[in-house]
């Protein structure tokens, strides 16, 4: 079966890059519905998932699951063979303890440093109540790492629901240029290098929206995540590709990338790989041939 999903703006909701990741990171089929937040389509979007009045919001089975803690256990409960909470008890029990703390602590962090995925504050200064929630962040993923991380770069080795709920908190460290020991600097490169997180963020790239009240006036840097083909958008082909490598359909807007133009189905196709290119396997497939 697959799954309704609601979520909002891909740069700045960091609730929605949790609830997207849930089923993305799990191999789990999801149709997605989004809408820019604090608009009339964000509610009208959200009739259809009732009585959610945030995102994300998932709706199965007439059944609407809102929260994502609530969509977290439902869908580890509905799929219990995708590994979304570490196997060993301990472990388990402490991943949910991470996850709990994460949804219901760090206001001070979440206040000053909202996610915001187009933006790299180099010398942004954090208050000391920032600095506070950064040390605890820190000791709980040094933990998670040390007794559990053997076996992967994630805080329990492998892939889990507490990497979901703690990719937003590594944007917001790279975003704000957050203090970080070695540890942390690790897991937060892991999830800026992580595929399907470097497609959600392309993907809001491409959806090219400012939501007003989330930059700072302060100067910029290059995002520290893995530098970025030197792809342009170009108006005229031909192409390489007469089919959309991730549609199929015909193309009709192109790219360029070393001096070769590649096509694409709509605007939005084309935008999301000039972002970041090597995120997606589908033009990588044309590209290296």
């Amino acid at each position: 079966m697959t799954y309704k999903l609601a979520i909002g703006d891909r740069t700045y909701s960091s609730w929605s890059l949790r609830g997207w990741l849930l089923f993305e990171k799990f191999n789990l089929p999801a149709k997605i519905h989004s809408a820019r937040m604090y608009s009339d389509g964000f509610t009208n979007m959200l009739k259809d998932f009732a009585p959610a009045r945030l995102v994300p919001a998932m709706k199965f089975d007439g059944i609407v699951v809102q929260d994502t803690i609530a969509m977290a256990e439902t869908l580890a409960e509905r799929h219990p063979d995708a590994g979304m909470w570490p196997s060993d008890p301990a472990a388990r029990a402490m991943a949910r303890n991470m996850v709990a703390e994460m949804h219901s602590s760090f206001t001070n962090l979440r206040t000053d440093c909202t996610m915001n995925l187009r933006r790299h504050y180099p010398d942004f200064k954090p208050s000391d109540a920032v600095l506070g929630d950064v040390a605890r962040i820190e000791h709980l993923w040094g933990l998670a790492r040390k007794k559990y991380g053997a076996d992967g770069p994630w805080l329990f080795g492998q892939y889990t629901i507490a990497d979901v709920f703690y990719a937003p908190v590594a944007t917001r460290f790279a975003t704000f240029n957050l203090p970080r020991n070695a540890v942390s600097d690790a897991y937060i490169q892991t999830h800026l290098n992580d595929p399907s997180f470097r497609r959600w963020r392309a993907m809001g790239l491409a959806e090219n929206y400012v939501q007003p009240g989330y930059d700072h006036d302060l100067p910029e840097g290059t995002w520290p995540g893995p530098a970025r083909l030197p792809v342009r958008a170009v108006d005229t082909g031909p192409s390489e590709n007469a089919n959309c490598p991730y549609s199929g359909d015909p193309v009709t807007d192109y790219l360029e990338l070393d001096g070769r133009v590649f096509g694409f189905c709509n605007p939005f196709c084309r935008d999301k790989t000039v972002a970041d290119a090597a995120a997606w396997d589908g033009f990588m497939k044309i590209y290296q041939k």
